[in-house]
């Protein structure tokens, strides 16, 4: 299965830190699945540190080092991959989600014929059965 990681289950995954899910931690070290980040997920990593780097120490390409020497793959952003926005659609009831990095990668993982494995629930208000919360 192939499989595109949320950022936070990417930094966690990376770190080992204990937030991890005990479900996504085996899918993750499952070897028959191939592991993937996206350059979204890198972009928003470089945002978020340059904008508080003593919350979040590692840039861009330290987590792009990391995930090269786990064995991740990188999945490009393609045209396709912002053509799919028009076709992301959220349920009526749905509470606010502001977050374009959710959005893209969701359609980037939905696009590839990929997992998106989030731990972030306000995804399961999309309606994309790429979407797995863990």
């Amino acid at each position: 299965m192939r499989i595109l990681l949320d950022t936070h289950l990417l930094l966690w995954a990376l770190t080992n830190d204990s937030h991890l899910p005990e479900q996504a931690r085996r899918l993750i070290e499952d070897p028959s699945n191939d592991i993937y980040y996206s350059v979204i997920g890198a972009w928003e990593v470089q945002i978020k540190h340059m904008l508080h780097p003593d919350e979040l120490i590692v840039g861009a390409e330290d987590i792009t080092a990391f995930c090269n020497d786990a064995g991740y793959r990188v999945l490009l952003l393609k045209l396709n991959h912002i053509f799919a926005l028009n076709n992301l659609t959220r349920k009526t009831d749905a509470p606010t989600h502001k977050d374009p990095f959710d959005r893209m990668l969701i359609c980037q993982a939905s696009s590839e014929g990929m997992l998106f494995l989030t731990h972030d629930k306000r995804l399961r208000h999309y309606d994309d059965s790429c979407i797995f919360v863990v």
